[in-house]
């Protein structure tokens, strides 16, 4: 595992970049009063709801929730990872990303093997240029050259060495050609990998060319050949076509998902340009959690026969641990026989483009698959059915569409269903304070601690802020203990160190509450909230020791403790009123 960036860089690097350029590099924003607005990138709507704070450095939108510093939009509207977001904030700001030691290996610094494979990719297109048989073969599959060209294909000639000549000039450059999955090696020494073979570039989702897919024009040895595993490329994470869709389609609202490189290049020959494919591999989890991350409708594309059916419930075993409310995935099959490359020619955009407005729902194909395999005229049959949905639902997470098709799965059986509790999400599972709290002291303190950081410096060492009882106060605690040393954190800066917190998607939103109060009073404000959770803490232990003095059982220590809250919940009153 490569080393951490340090917490001080991303730091550093928050207070450098500005959201405003981040964001409005990609979505035309408007000035309004001291922010800036525009319809939100991340769902369809007419009249703008998405804002850009420039003094939090924090975007939000009050239709659909989205918000975040800029590494979180870059996630977001670009499908990157976290530490690929940091890289290219970096890299717009002209700094280079430092590493260091963990408890994984130390960093390996790729810039030079990204590179090689760079170079690699743009010798397979000169060649690709050079050769008749190939640019024969790719007009006959209907590509044309200016969808080769954009996509990037080459050719690998039949020579043994022709990428090792051209680029393996030195031992140094040898290696890294071998690293990078480009030569192999064999008794008489280093030979070209891909020969004699149409090549098909595969990009990260920065747009850097990691790896290559194949396709033999001879009928000899594998018809397709994918890279092995490299520093640079592994399968299971990456598909084929995704940056360019991104590229060109901005936020996308659907994702058609493929199986083979020439599927894509036909279906963006006909305006078809949000298609993906995996890369010889099965559909992952993290294939599921990626496609969903870019897309909120997902559409499997398999052939109708008894193999695609299969591979297509693999995808579905996929996606069903990140499917949830706002995620829609749908199965499209087609004709024996046929894939999207061969179907897509045969009966144009309009007819094909039907077919997957059309697609199955995921609802569907999940209990006609499993009704299949059961007799649901019979008893042991629904009941049958009730077991095998009941272990896959088990997996999908807490909310509406788990509940909807637990719904659904009780009445085809006809019976009522006990399902283990789903499997939360963090926030759920370990905040058990401020998402339950409404308009409370403690939720207003949170908010007002997000916002304007600085007032962790503020705060009186009371006991009744120390009780451990109170909903969302040690929340509010450890905020404050994490601030205080840092006297010139900012908002945006104390939410991308919190993102892995379990409480992040709350004081996100807690960061853009309107809390209608002026900079002049905001210390007073602050301190007038703490002292109204402070009563609310002695109220609390009040009426505890009232209601044992009802039943007569309080101790002499209970009652000289009932005379201390008593005149402590005068004396905050009084403060309180004063304020």
């Amino acid at each position: 595992m490569a080393g951490r960036i340090p917490e001080s860089f991303i730091d550093d690097l928050i207070n450098r970049v500005d959201v405003v350029e981040v964001v409005g590099s990609r979505v035309p924003l408007k000035k309004a009063g001291a922010e800036y607005s525009a319809c939100c990138p991340f769902h369809e709507e007419k009249t703008p709801s998405f804002t850009v704070s420039p003094q939090k450095q924090f975007y939000h939108c009050f239709g659909c929730g989205a918000h975040g510093t800029a590494v979180g939009f870059l996630m977001a509207y670009e499908g990157l990872e976290f530490v690929d977001a940091i890289e290219e904030l970096a890299r717009s700001a002209g700094l280079e990303v430092p590493r260091e030691g963990g408890s994984g290996k130390p960093h390996v610094d790729n810039t030079d093997l990204y590179d090689l494979v760079a170079a690699a990719s743009l010798w397979f297109q000169a060649r690709l240029r050079e050769n008749k048989q190939a640019i024969e073969y790719l007009k006959q599959r209907g590509v044309s050259g200016e969808v080769a060209q954009d996509f990037g294909v080459g050719y690998a000639p039949q020579g043994w060495n022709g990428l090792l000549t051209a680029l393996g000039t030195d031992q140094n450059k040898r290696e890294k050609l071998m690293t990078a999955g480009l030569l192999a090696e064999g008794d008489k020494g280093q030979y070209d990998k891909f020969r004699d073979r149409i090549m098909f570039p595969i990009t990260d989702r920065r747009g850097r060319v990691i790896a290559f897919g194949g396709r033999a024009l001879a009928d000899k040895g594998p018809k397709y050949l994918n890279s092995p595993e490299t520093p640079l490329f592994h399968k299971g994470r990456e598909l084929y076509g995704l940056y360019r869709a991104r590229k060109l389609g901005g936020q996308l609202s659907r994702l058609l998902v493929v199986e083979g490189y020439m599927d894509v290049l036909a279906l963006a020959q006909f305006g078809i340009e949000y298609s993906v494919a995996t890369l010889g591999t099965a559909t992952t989890q993290e294939h599921a959690e990626l496609l969903f991350r870019n897309a909120a409708e997902v559409v499997f594309c398999f052939d109708g026969d008894r193999a695609g059916r299969k591979a297509a419930w693999r995808a579905l075993e996929s996606v069903l641990p990140v499917i949830r409310e706002g995620r829609q995935a749908r199965f499209l099959f087609l004709p024996d026989g046929e894939d999207p490359d061969t179907l897509i020619r045969q009966e144009g955009n309009e007819a094909f483009a039907h077919r997957i407005d059309t697609a199955v729902p995921l609802s569907k194909f999940f209990f006609e698959r499993l009704e299949a395999d059961t007799d649901m005229s019979s008893l042991e049959g629904r009941a049958r059915l009730s077991a095998l949905a009941k272990s896959y639902l088990e997996k999908q997470p807490a909310g509406v569409l788990r509940d909807m098709l637990i719904a659904e799965l009780q009445e085809r059986v006809g019976h009522q269903l006990e399902l283990p509790a789903a499997a939360e999400s963090p926030v759920e599972n370990k905040v058990k304070g401020p998402k339950n709290i409404s308009r409370t002291p403690v939720r207003s303190a949170i908010a007002l601690l997000i916002q304007n950081p600085e007032l962790a410096q503020i705060w009186p060492q009371t006991e009744e802020l120390g009780d451990k009882e109170l909903k969302g106060l040690d929340l509010l605690r450890e905020i404050v203990d994490f601030c205080a040393p840092r006297p010139d954190i900012t908002t945006a800066r104390l939410l991308e160190r919190w993102r892995e917190h379990p409480a992040a998607t709350h004081l996100g939103k807690l960061a853009v509450e309107n809390l209608h109060v002026d900079d002049e009073i905001l210390s007073a404000h602050w301190q007038t909230t703490l002292q109204h959770i402070a009563l609310q803490v002695v109220s609390g232990q009040l009426s505890q020791l009232v209601e044992i003095q009802r039943e007569g059982l309080l101790s002499t220590e209970q009652k000289e403790q009932l005379k201390r809250l008593l005149k402590r919940k005068f004396e905050l009153q009084q403060a309180s009123a004063a304020g």
